[in-house]
Protein backbone atom coordinates (compact mmCIF):
# COMPACT_ATOMS: atom_id res chain seq x y z
CA UNK A 1 0.00 0.00 0.00
CA UNK A 2 2.80 2.35 1.01
CA UNK A 3 4.38 1.58 -2.38
CA UNK A 4 1.36 2.16 -4.59
CA UNK A 5 0.02 5.46 -2.46
CA UNK A 6 3.99 6.97 -3.10
CA UNK A 7 3.03 6.45 -6.88
CA UNK A 8 -0.57 8.85 -6.86
CA UNK A 9 1.31 12.12 -6.60
CA UNK A 10 3.71 11.20 -9.66
CA UNK A 11 0.19 9.94 -11.26
CA UNK A 12 -1.77 13.08 -10.47
CA UNK A 13 1.26 15.83 -11.34
CA UNK A 14 1.69 13.39 -14.96
CA UNK A 15 -2.51 13.58 -15.59
CA UNK A 16 -2.11 17.55 -14.65
CA UNK A 17 0.56 18.51 -17.14
CA UNK A 18 -1.05 15.94 -19.68
CA UNK A 19 -3.80 18.37 -19.49
CA UNK A 20 -2.60 21.73 -19.26
CA UNK A 21 -0.62 20.66 -21.78
CA UNK A 22 -4.06 19.59 -23.82
CA UNK A 23 -5.28 23.01 -22.81
CA UNK A 24 -2.64 25.19 -23.94
CA UNK A 25 -2.71 23.29 -27.80
CA UNK A 26 -6.91 23.50 -27.47
CA UNK A 27 -5.88 27.79 -27.12
CA UNK A 28 -3.59 28.43 -29.48
CA UNK A 29 -5.05 25.90 -31.98
CA UNK A 30 -8.48 28.54 -31.57
CA UNK A 31 -6.05 31.70 -31.59
CA UNK A 32 -4.82 30.79 -35.06
CA UNK A 33 -8.11 29.33 -36.23
CA UNK A 34 -9.54 33.02 -35.59
CA UNK A 35 -6.51 34.94 -36.79
CA UNK A 36 -7.59 36.89 -39.61
CA UNK A 37 -11.47 37.20 -37.58
CA UNK A 38 -9.32 39.25 -35.42
CA UNK A 39 -7.68 41.29 -37.82
CA UNK A 40 -11.12 42.28 -39.59
CA UNK A 41 -12.07 43.06 -36.10
CA UNK A 42 -9.08 45.10 -34.96
CA UNK A 43 -8.88 46.92 -38.54
CA UNK A 44 -12.16 47.90 -38.31
CA UNK A 45 -11.89 49.62 -34.74
CA UNK A 46 -8.60 51.72 -35.88
CA UNK A 47 -10.01 52.85 -39.37
CA UNK A 48 -13.06 53.68 -37.56
CA UNK A 49 -11.38 55.59 -34.22
CA UNK A 50 -8.24 57.12 -36.52
CA UNK A 51 -11.16 59.17 -38.74
CA UNK A 52 -13.30 60.09 -35.49
CA UNK A 53 -10.86 60.58 -33.04
CA UNK A 54 -6.76 60.74 -33.33
CA UNK A 55 -4.72 58.63 -36.03
CA UNK A 56 -1.72 58.13 -34.38
CA UNK A 57 -3.16 56.47 -30.97
CA UNK A 58 -4.99 54.28 -33.75
CA UNK A 59 -1.88 53.42 -35.66
CA UNK A 60 -0.01 53.12 -32.28
CA UNK A 61 -2.83 50.62 -30.76
CA UNK A 62 -2.68 48.75 -34.19
CA UNK A 63 0.83 48.42 -34.46
CA UNK A 64 0.86 47.08 -31.19
CA UNK A 65 -1.79 43.96 -31.97
CA UNK A 66 -0.05 43.15 -34.73
CA UNK A 67 2.77 42.38 -32.59
CA UNK A 68 1.03 40.46 -30.17
CA UNK A 69 -0.74 38.78 -33.11
CA UNK A 70 3.22 37.64 -34.33
CA UNK A 71 3.86 36.31 -31.30
CA UNK A 72 0.75 34.68 -30.76
CA UNK A 73 0.80 32.99 -34.33
CA UNK A 74 4.76 31.96 -33.42
CA UNK A 75 3.33 30.05 -29.96
CA UNK A 76 0.76 28.57 -31.85
CA UNK A 77 3.08 26.83 -34.15
CA UNK A 78 5.69 25.97 -31.37
CA UNK A 79 2.90 24.16 -28.73
CA UNK A 80 2.14 21.32 -31.20
CA UNK A 81 5.65 20.03 -31.00
CA UNK A 82 5.88 19.87 -27.21
CA UNK A 83 5.63 16.32 -25.40
CA UNK A 84 4.09 15.93 -22.23
CA UNK A 85 7.02 14.99 -20.22
CA UNK A 86 8.48 18.06 -21.47
CA UNK A 87 7.79 20.14 -18.23
CA UNK A 88 10.07 23.15 -18.48
CA UNK A 89 9.51 24.34 -21.74
CA UNK A 90 4.81 23.15 -21.15
CA UNK A 91 5.95 25.84 -18.14
CA UNK A 92 7.62 28.43 -20.01
CA UNK A 93 5.10 27.98 -22.87
CA UNK A 94 2.46 28.95 -20.28
CA UNK A 95 4.32 32.18 -19.36
CA UNK A 96 4.77 33.51 -22.80
CA UNK A 97 1.10 32.88 -23.59
CA UNK A 98 0.12 34.58 -20.45
CA UNK A 99 3.21 37.68 -20.70
CA UNK A 100 1.23 37.88 -24.59
CA UNK A 101 -2.37 37.75 -23.42
CA UNK A 102 -1.12 40.57 -20.45
CA UNK A 103 0.05 42.61 -22.94
CA UNK A 104 -2.72 42.64 -26.15
CA UNK A 105 -5.32 43.15 -23.34
CA UNK A 106 -3.56 45.68 -21.77
CA UNK A 107 -3.10 47.08 -25.73
CA UNK A 108 -6.74 46.81 -26.48
CA UNK A 109 -8.12 47.99 -22.63
CA UNK A 110 -5.32 51.59 -22.78
CA UNK A 111 -6.82 52.32 -26.67
CA UNK A 112 -10.87 52.03 -25.15
CA UNK A 113 -9.82 54.05 -22.46
CA UNK A 114 -7.94 56.77 -23.97
CA UNK A 115 -10.74 57.20 -26.36
CA UNK A 116 -13.04 57.38 -23.59
CA UNK A 117 -11.44 60.08 -22.03
CA UNK A 118 -11.10 62.15 -24.95
CA UNK A 119 -14.90 62.08 -24.93
CA UNK A 120 -17.66 63.99 -22.70
CA UNK A 121 -18.91 62.40 -19.71
CA UNK A 122 -21.46 59.84 -20.92
CA UNK A 123 -20.61 59.88 -24.46
CA UNK A 124 -18.69 56.35 -24.46
CA UNK A 125 -20.72 54.44 -27.05
CA UNK A 126 -17.73 53.34 -28.95
CA UNK A 127 -15.31 52.63 -26.45
CA UNK A 128 -17.63 50.48 -24.32
CA UNK A 129 -18.73 48.59 -27.60
CA UNK A 130 -15.36 47.73 -28.61
CA UNK A 131 -14.68 46.85 -24.58
CA UNK A 132 -17.75 44.54 -24.81
CA UNK A 133 -16.73 43.00 -28.42
CA UNK A 134 -13.48 42.27 -26.54
CA UNK A 135 -14.46 40.95 -23.71
CA UNK A 136 -17.55 38.63 -25.22
CA UNK A 137 -14.77 37.22 -27.30
CA UNK A 138 -12.51 36.37 -24.88
CA UNK A 139 -16.00 34.60 -23.47
CA UNK A 140 -16.68 32.53 -26.24
CA UNK A 141 -12.96 31.76 -27.61
CA UNK A 142 -10.43 31.76 -24.77
CA UNK A 143 -12.67 29.37 -22.06
CA UNK A 144 -9.74 26.47 -23.09
CA UNK A 145 -6.98 28.13 -20.66
CA UNK A 146 -9.07 29.44 -18.01
CA UNK A 147 -6.19 31.90 -17.11
CA UNK A 148 -5.81 33.55 -20.17
CA UNK A 149 -9.84 34.11 -19.97
CA UNK A 150 -8.95 35.16 -16.18
CA UNK A 151 -6.93 37.91 -17.42
CA UNK A 152 -8.43 39.25 -20.01
CA UNK A 153 -12.33 39.73 -18.30
CA UNK A 154 -10.65 41.02 -15.57
CA UNK A 155 -8.51 43.54 -17.62
CA UNK A 156 -11.66 44.69 -19.65
CA UNK A 157 -13.96 45.03 -16.58
CA UNK A 158 -11.17 47.19 -14.78
CA UNK A 159 -11.22 49.37 -18.26
CA UNK A 160 -14.93 49.20 -18.09
CA UNK A 161 -15.59 50.29 -14.42
CA UNK A 162 -12.56 53.07 -14.91
CA UNK A 163 -14.75 54.63 -17.76
CA UNK A 164 -18.14 54.94 -15.98
CA UNK A 165 -16.71 55.93 -12.27
CA UNK A 166 -14.33 58.91 -13.84
CA UNK A 167 -17.34 60.10 -15.29
CA UNK A 168 -19.44 59.58 -12.05
CA UNK A 169 -16.51 61.16 -9.88
CA UNK A 170 -15.97 64.07 -12.45
CA UNK A 171 -19.72 65.21 -12.79
CA UNK A 172 -20.95 64.06 -8.91
CA UNK A 173 -24.59 63.45 -10.42
CA UNK A 174 -27.69 63.25 -8.69
CA UNK A 175 -29.03 58.74 -8.46
CA UNK A 176 -31.12 59.90 -11.37
CA UNK A 177 -28.64 60.80 -14.02
CA UNK A 178 -27.73 58.87 -17.02
CA UNK A 179 -24.12 58.48 -15.60
CA UNK A 180 -25.29 56.26 -12.63
CA UNK A 181 -27.74 54.40 -15.40
CA UNK A 182 -23.95 53.47 -17.56
CA UNK A 183 -22.36 52.82 -13.77
CA UNK A 184 -25.36 49.85 -13.21
CA UNK A 185 -25.58 49.00 -16.54
CA UNK A 186 -21.48 48.26 -16.85
CA UNK A 187 -22.12 46.14 -13.77
CA UNK A 188 -24.77 44.32 -15.67
CA UNK A 189 -22.74 43.70 -18.69
CA UNK A 190 -19.94 42.42 -16.37
CA UNK A 191 -22.29 39.78 -14.77
CA UNK A 192 -24.09 38.93 -18.28
CA UNK A 193 -20.09 38.32 -19.67
CA UNK A 194 -18.65 36.04 -16.70
CA UNK A 195 -21.90 33.86 -16.94
CA UNK A 196 -21.32 33.35 -20.64
CA UNK A 197 -17.42 32.77 -19.74
CA UNK A 198 -18.71 30.16 -17.11
CA UNK A 199 -21.24 28.63 -19.61
CA UNK A 200 -18.34 28.21 -22.15
CA UNK A 201 -15.71 26.77 -19.69
CA UNK A 202 -17.76 23.95 -18.41
CA UNK A 203 -18.86 23.35 -22.04
CA UNK A 204 -15.18 22.77 -23.18
CA UNK A 205 -14.42 20.95 -19.96
CA UNK A 206 -17.24 18.59 -20.24
CA UNK A 207 -16.16 17.77 -24.06
CA UNK A 208 -12.34 17.17 -22.54
CA UNK A 209 -13.65 14.84 -20.04
CA UNK A 210 -15.96 12.93 -23.05
CA UNK A 211 -13.07 12.59 -25.15
CA UNK A 212 -10.72 11.35 -22.28
CA UNK A 213 -13.30 8.83 -21.81
CA UNK A 214 -13.39 8.25 -25.43
CA UNK A 215 -9.28 7.34 -25.60
CA UNK A 216 -9.62 5.20 -22.69
CA UNK A 217 -12.11 3.03 -24.07
CA UNK A 218 -10.18 3.25 -26.91
CA UNK A 219 -6.97 1.90 -25.47
CA UNK A 220 -9.00 -0.72 -23.74
CA UNK A 221 -10.90 -1.66 -27.19
CA UNK A 222 -7.28 -1.86 -28.42
CA UNK A 223 -5.87 -4.06 -25.88
CA UNK A 224 -9.23 -6.19 -26.12
CA UNK A 225 -8.31 -6.73 -30.02
CA UNK A 226 -4.88 -7.10 -29.43
CA UNK A 227 -5.79 -10.21 -27.03
CA UNK A 228 -8.24 -11.57 -29.11
CA UNK A 229 -5.93 -11.84 -32.28
CA UNK A 230 -3.57 -13.42 -30.43
CA UNK A 231 -5.82 -15.57 -28.79
CA UNK A 232 -7.40 -16.60 -31.81
CA UNK A 233 -3.71 -16.90 -33.55
CA UNK A 234 -2.43 -19.46 -30.56
CA UNK A 235 -5.10 -21.51 -30.59
CA UNK A 236 -5.72 -21.64 -34.29
CA UNK A 237 -2.17 -22.75 -34.44
CA UNK A 238 -2.41 -25.34 -31.20
CA UNK A 239 -5.53 -26.93 -33.48
CA UNK A 240 -3.41 -27.90 -36.15
CA UNK A 241 -0.84 -30.32 -34.77
CA UNK A 242 -3.21 -32.33 -33.51
CA UNK A 243 -5.27 -31.90 -36.37
CA UNK A 244 -2.88 -32.63 -38.62
CA UNK A 245 -1.77 -35.65 -36.87
CA UNK A 246 -5.45 -36.89 -37.07
CA UNK A 247 -6.07 -36.45 -40.82
CA UNK A 248 -2.93 -38.19 -41.72
CA UNK A 249 -4.24 -40.88 -39.60
CA UNK A 250 -7.29 -41.01 -40.97
CA UNK A 251 -5.97 -40.77 -44.71
CA UNK A 252 -3.34 -43.76 -43.99
CA UNK A 253 -6.45 -45.81 -43.20
CA UNK A 254 -8.64 -44.83 -45.86
CA UNK A 255 -5.59 -45.55 -48.77
CA UNK A 256 -5.54 -49.18 -47.04
CA UNK A 257 -2.22 -48.79 -45.58
CA UNK A 258 -2.68 -50.31 -42.36
CA UNK A 259 -4.99 -52.59 -44.16
CA UNK A 260 -8.50 -53.14 -45.43
CA UNK A 261 -10.95 -50.96 -42.72
CA UNK A 262 -14.17 -52.89 -41.44
CA UNK A 263 -17.25 -52.55 -43.61
CA UNK A 264 -19.12 -51.07 -40.37
CA UNK A 265 -16.23 -48.68 -39.78
CA UNK A 266 -15.78 -47.20 -42.97
CA UNK A 267 -19.01 -44.29 -43.08
CA UNK A 268 -17.64 -43.11 -39.63
CA UNK A 269 -13.61 -43.39 -41.02
CA UNK A 270 -14.99 -40.97 -44.16
CA UNK A 271 -17.69 -39.23 -41.96
CA UNK A 272 -14.16 -38.19 -39.91
CA UNK A 273 -12.69 -37.63 -42.25
CA UNK A 274 -14.46 -34.94 -44.04
CA UNK A 275 -15.24 -33.22 -40.53
CA UNK A 276 -11.44 -33.07 -40.49
CA UNK A 277 -11.40 -30.87 -43.72
CA UNK A 278 -13.64 -28.63 -42.45
CA UNK A 279 -12.33 -28.12 -39.07
CA UNK A 280 -8.91 -27.46 -41.43
CA UNK A 281 -10.78 -25.05 -43.67
CA UNK A 282 -12.08 -22.97 -40.75
CA UNK A 283 -9.01 -22.68 -38.95
CA UNK A 284 -6.78 -21.84 -42.20
CA UNK A 285 -9.98 -19.01 -42.82
CA UNK A 286 -9.54 -17.81 -39.07
CA UNK A 287 -5.90 -17.60 -39.58
CA UNK A 288 -6.34 -15.65 -42.95
CA UNK A 289 -8.94 -13.23 -41.28
CA UNK A 290 -6.63 -12.31 -38.34
CA UNK A 291 -3.37 -12.08 -40.72
CA UNK A 292 -5.80 -9.63 -42.90
CA UNK A 293 -6.59 -7.60 -39.80
CA UNK A 294 -3.25 -7.44 -38.58
CA UNK A 295 -1.63 -6.16 -42.29
CA UNK A 296 0.35 -9.52 -42.20
CA UNK A 297 -1.14 -11.10 -44.94
CA UNK A 298 1.74 -12.47 -47.37
CA UNK A 299 1.07 -12.65 -51.36
CA UNK A 300 3.44 -13.78 -53.41
CA UNK A 301 2.80 -11.74 -56.63
CA UNK A 302 3.40 -12.29 -60.13
CA UNK A 303 1.85 -12.84 -63.34
CA UNK A 304 -1.15 -15.53 -63.62
CA UNK A 305 -2.05 -17.01 -66.83
CA UNK A 306 -5.45 -17.09 -66.29
CA UNK A 307 -6.75 -19.91 -68.81
CA UNK A 308 -3.92 -22.59 -67.16
CA UNK A 309 -5.62 -20.59 -63.69
CA UNK A 310 -9.03 -21.80 -64.78
CA UNK A 311 -7.68 -25.30 -65.41
CA UNK A 312 -6.13 -25.98 -62.09
CA UNK A 313 -9.40 -24.66 -60.37
CA UNK A 314 -11.33 -26.77 -62.06
CA UNK A 315 -9.13 -29.98 -61.50
CA UNK A 316 -8.48 -29.11 -57.83
CA UNK A 317 -12.24 -29.11 -57.30
CA UNK A 318 -13.12 -31.45 -59.15
CA UNK A 319 -13.10 -34.34 -56.45
CA UNK A 320 -15.55 -31.58 -54.06
CA UNK A 321 -17.89 -31.42 -56.98
CA UNK A 322 -18.61 -35.00 -57.62
CA UNK A 323 -19.17 -35.76 -54.21
CA UNK A 324 -21.89 -33.12 -54.32
CA UNK A 325 -23.31 -34.97 -57.60
CA UNK A 326 -22.29 -32.19 -59.51
CA UNK A 327 -20.47 -31.53 -62.82
CA UNK A 328 -17.92 -28.91 -63.35
CA UNK A 329 -17.26 -27.42 -66.96
CA UNK A 330 -15.32 -25.52 -68.52
CA UNK A 331 -15.82 -22.25 -70.50
CA UNK A 332 -12.56 -20.76 -71.86
CA UNK A 333 -13.60 -17.61 -74.41
CA UNK A 334 -11.27 -16.33 -76.98
CA UNK A 335 -8.47 -17.83 -78.25
CA UNK A 336 -5.70 -15.07 -77.13
CA UNK A 337 -3.78 -16.15 -73.91
CA UNK A 338 -4.75 -14.20 -70.58
CA UNK A 339 -2.98 -12.67 -68.14
CA UNK A 340 -3.17 -10.85 -64.84
CA UNK A 341 -1.23 -9.38 -62.22
CA UNK A 342 -1.39 -11.51 -58.88
CA UNK A 343 -0.76 -14.15 -56.19
CA UNK A 344 -2.34 -17.35 -58.04
CA UNK A 345 -2.45 -19.44 -54.77
CA UNK A 346 -4.70 -16.73 -53.50
CA UNK A 347 -7.05 -16.11 -56.73
CA UNK A 348 -7.08 -20.09 -56.60
CA UNK A 349 -8.41 -20.03 -53.10
CA UNK A 350 -10.65 -17.50 -54.57
CA UNK A 351 -11.99 -19.39 -57.04
CA UNK A 352 -11.82 -23.19 -54.90
CA UNK A 353 -14.30 -20.57 -52.39
CA UNK A 354 -16.86 -19.46 -55.43
CA UNK A 355 -17.00 -23.04 -57.01
CA UNK A 356 -17.49 -24.94 -53.33
CA UNK A 357 -20.22 -22.64 -52.73
CA UNK A 358 -21.70 -23.51 -56.66
CA UNK A 359 -21.32 -27.22 -55.24
CA UNK A 360 -23.69 -27.08 -52.06
CA UNK A 361 -25.90 -24.76 -53.33
CA UNK A 362 -26.49 -26.72 -57.10
CA UNK A 363 -29.94 -29.23 -57.13
CA UNK A 364 -28.64 -32.84 -57.45
CA UNK A 365 -26.81 -33.59 -60.38
CA UNK A 366 -26.71 -30.04 -61.72
CA UNK A 367 -23.53 -28.42 -63.55
CA UNK A 368 -21.03 -25.39 -62.73
CA UNK A 369 -19.74 -23.32 -65.75
CA UNK A 370 -16.11 -22.07 -64.67
CA UNK A 371 -14.52 -19.78 -67.39
CA UNK A 372 -13.16 -16.49 -68.18
CA UNK A 373 -13.07 -14.15 -71.11
CA UNK A 374 -11.78 -10.25 -72.02
CA UNK A 375 -14.10 -7.46 -71.87
CA UNK A 376 -12.42 -4.10 -72.98
CA UNK A 377 -9.47 -3.70 -71.20
CA UNK A 378 -10.61 -6.42 -68.25
CA UNK A 379 -10.09 -10.07 -67.81
CA UNK A 380 -13.48 -11.72 -66.36
CA UNK A 381 -13.21 -14.99 -64.67
CA UNK A 382 -16.91 -16.27 -63.81
CA UNK A 383 -18.52 -19.29 -61.97
CA UNK A 384 -21.75 -20.26 -62.82
CA UNK A 385 -24.45 -22.66 -61.32
CA UNK A 386 -28.13 -23.43 -61.78
CA UNK A 387 -28.88 -23.97 -57.71
CA UNK A 388 -31.14 -22.34 -55.53
CA UNK A 389 -30.11 -18.82 -55.91
CA UNK A 390 -29.65 -15.89 -53.82
CA UNK A 391 -32.81 -13.87 -52.24
CA UNK A 392 -32.44 -9.89 -53.35
CA UNK A 393 -31.30 -7.75 -50.36
CA UNK A 394 -28.33 -10.04 -49.52
CA UNK A 395 -25.27 -8.86 -51.11
CA UNK A 396 -23.56 -7.79 -48.10
CA UNK A 397 -24.34 -10.68 -46.45
CA UNK A 398 -22.65 -12.60 -49.13
CA UNK A 399 -19.27 -10.55 -48.46
CA UNK A 400 -19.58 -10.20 -44.49
CA UNK A 401 -17.61 -11.92 -41.74
CA UNK A 402 -19.25 -14.65 -40.28
CA UNK A 403 -22.63 -13.61 -42.05
CA UNK A 404 -24.91 -16.44 -43.75
CA UNK A 405 -28.01 -15.53 -45.68
CA UNK A 406 -29.59 -18.82 -44.26
CA UNK A 407 -28.85 -18.86 -40.72
CA UNK A 408 -31.55 -20.76 -39.25
CA UNK A 409 -30.57 -24.32 -37.65
CA UNK A 410 -32.04 -26.44 -40.38
CA UNK A 411 -30.24 -24.25 -43.21
CA UNK A 412 -29.03 -26.20 -46.70
CA UNK A 413 -25.42 -25.99 -45.77
CA UNK A 414 -22.97 -25.53 -43.35
CA UNK A 415 -20.03 -23.12 -43.14
CA UNK A 416 -18.50 -20.35 -41.31
CA UNK A 417 -19.24 -17.25 -43.53
CA UNK A 418 -15.37 -16.08 -43.87
CA UNK A 419 -14.89 -17.57 -47.53
CA UNK A 420 -16.29 -14.89 -49.40
CA UNK A 421 -15.34 -11.90 -47.29
CA UNK A 422 -11.64 -13.24 -47.46
CA UNK A 423 -12.26 -14.00 -51.23
CA UNK A 424 -13.22 -10.18 -51.72
CA UNK A 425 -10.05 -8.52 -49.87
CA UNK A 426 -7.82 -10.67 -51.81
CA UNK A 427 -9.52 -9.60 -54.99
CA UNK A 428 -9.48 -5.92 -54.45
CA UNK A 429 -5.97 -6.36 -53.24
CA UNK A 430 -4.68 -6.59 -56.78
CA UNK A 431 -7.17 -4.00 -57.89
CA UNK A 432 -9.92 -6.15 -58.72
CA UNK A 433 -13.76 -6.34 -58.12
CA UNK A 434 -15.61 -9.59 -57.39
CA UNK A 435 -19.73 -9.11 -57.53
CA UNK A 436 -22.46 -11.79 -58.89
CA UNK A 437 -25.94 -11.97 -60.29
CA UNK A 438 -28.31 -14.20 -59.04
CA UNK A 439 -32.34 -14.97 -59.87
CA UNK A 440 -33.55 -16.86 -56.69
CA UNK A 441 -34.49 -20.47 -58.44
CA UNK A 442 -32.42 -20.06 -61.24
CA UNK A 443 -29.08 -19.85 -60.21
CA UNK A 444 -26.34 -17.15 -59.34
CA UNK A 445 -22.97 -15.77 -61.32
CA UNK A 446 -20.11 -15.18 -59.52
CA UNK A 447 -17.60 -13.15 -61.80
CA UNK A 448 -14.26 -11.28 -60.67
CA UNK A 449 -12.63 -8.52 -62.94
CA UNK A 450 -9.12 -7.60 -63.35
CA UNK A 451 -7.08 -5.30 -65.13
CA UNK A 452 -5.62 -7.36 -67.89
CA UNK A 453 -1.69 -7.79 -68.89
CA UNK A 454 -0.90 -7.06 -72.63
CA UNK A 455 1.87 -9.89 -73.97
CA UNK A 456 4.72 -7.35 -73.18
CA UNK A 457 4.04 -6.66 -69.81
CA UNK A 458 4.50 -10.43 -69.02
CA UNK A 459 7.56 -10.47 -70.66
CA UNK A 460 8.79 -7.90 -68.42
CA UNK A 461 7.37 -8.91 -64.48
CA UNK A 462 9.43 -12.06 -64.36
CA UNK A 463 8.65 -15.48 -63.39
CA UNK A 464 4.89 -15.89 -65.26
CA UNK A 465 2.89 -18.65 -63.01
CA UNK A 466 0.81 -21.44 -64.62
CA UNK A 467 0.04 -23.83 -62.10
CA UNK A 468 0.07 -23.18 -58.55
CA UNK A 469 -0.81 -25.64 -56.15
CA UNK A 470 -4.56 -26.78 -54.86
CA UNK A 471 -6.29 -24.67 -52.26
CA UNK A 472 -8.17 -26.29 -49.35
CA UNK A 473 -12.28 -25.64 -49.98
CA UNK A 474 -13.19 -23.41 -47.63
CA UNK A 475 -16.73 -23.21 -46.09
CA UNK A 476 -18.95 -20.24 -47.10
CA UNK A 477 -22.25 -18.77 -47.93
Amino acid sequence: MTAIDANLPDRDSGETENRLLQNIIDYTAMSFALLWQRQAIYLATTILTAFFFDPINAMLFYGTILICEAQDLLLAKRVPRLKPDQHKAISMMVVWILLNTILSAAAICLYAVSVAFAQPAGGHFTPMFFLFAAALFAAMNNHQFLWAMIIRLTMYGVSFMLIVVKDIWTERPELSSELWLHFFTVIFVMYFLIDCSMVFLKLYRRNLEQLEKLKAEHERTKAAYIAKTQFISTVSHELRTPLTSIKGSLDLINTGALGEAPESMQSLIHLAGKNCERLASLINDVLDIQKMEAGEMNYREGTVDVHALIQEAIACNMGYTSAHNVEIVEDLRGNNDLYVKGDPSRLLQVLANIISNAAKFSLDGGEITVGCEKVGENIRLFVKDHGIGIPEGSHDKVFDRFSQIDSSDERHAGGTGLGMHISKEIVEHFGGTIDYRSKLGEGTEFFIKFPAISGHEVGSTGEEHTSPPCATQPEQR
